[in-house]
């Protein structure tokens, strides 16, 4: 099961997105809310066939768009941080990164939505059996019920999001972090050091 129309916006654009107004009239609404012309909003999205309508869509109306391969959890957090370029993110995409997306969004401001998508007819049934309103819009509240919320991630290789770790020659490693919590809507970046021959002796061999 994945999430169908996902729009994701940063704060000053919360309030415009849709998946029930065509996206080339969203697309107006964000660039007249920036007082600027379609030209100046760029969306982000996955580099997928699924997304050839949209793309064309984006390119008639003059937006830029910057594709990537994956990471669309990263993406989104681009959409509604400040000063990234990035307007919105839009696509299909899986339901847990809707669900991690959700989360960091409610941390940090701006809006998410979708709509369940299944892949198949056996996904469609199974949700419909289920009792799942497939036409329903969600938002962040649907997907992250409460108001003390937590997200955490570090970075793995590097990204545009967070460097990856690094193996340092004298048995140390590096790492960046990002923490942030929706009741108090602290975001924090975390650098750390770890004593890798020191965590042997805690965790044992198997660790790196």
């Amino acid at each position: 099961m994945r999430l169908y129309g996902e729009d994701r916006g940063g704060p000053r654009s919360a309030d415009l997105i849709s998946l029930n107004e065509p996206l080339e009239d969203v697309i107006g609404k964000i660039a007249e809310r920036k007082g600027g012309e379609t030209s100046d909003v760029t969306v982000i999205m996955l580099d997928r066939p699924r997304h050839e309508k949209a793309v064309d869509t984006l390119r008639e109306v003059g937006a830029s768009i910057r594709f990537i391969s994956d990471g669309d959890v990263a993406a989104s957090l681009f959409s509604v941080m400040p000063n990234t370029g990035i307007d919105l993110l839009w696509g299909v995409g899986g339901t847990p990164e809707g669900v991690l997306s959700a989360s960091a969004i409610k941390c940090m401001g701006g809006r998410i939505l979708g709509r369940l998508w299944p892949r198949d007819d056996d996904e469609r049934k199974a949700a419909e059996d289920a009792g799942y309103d497939l036409s329903r819009v969600l938002d962040q509240d649907d997907l992250v019920s409460g108001d003390d919320v937590f997200f955490a991630a570090t970075g793995v290789t590097d990204g545009d999001l967070l460097d990856g770790v690094r193996y340092l020659d004298d048995g140390h490693a590096t790492t960046e972090s990002l923490v942030m919590r929706s009741r108090s809507g602290t975001v924090r970046r975390v650098q750390a050091t770890h004593n890798r021959p020191k965590l042997r002796e805690v965790v044992g061999a198997r660790y790196g």
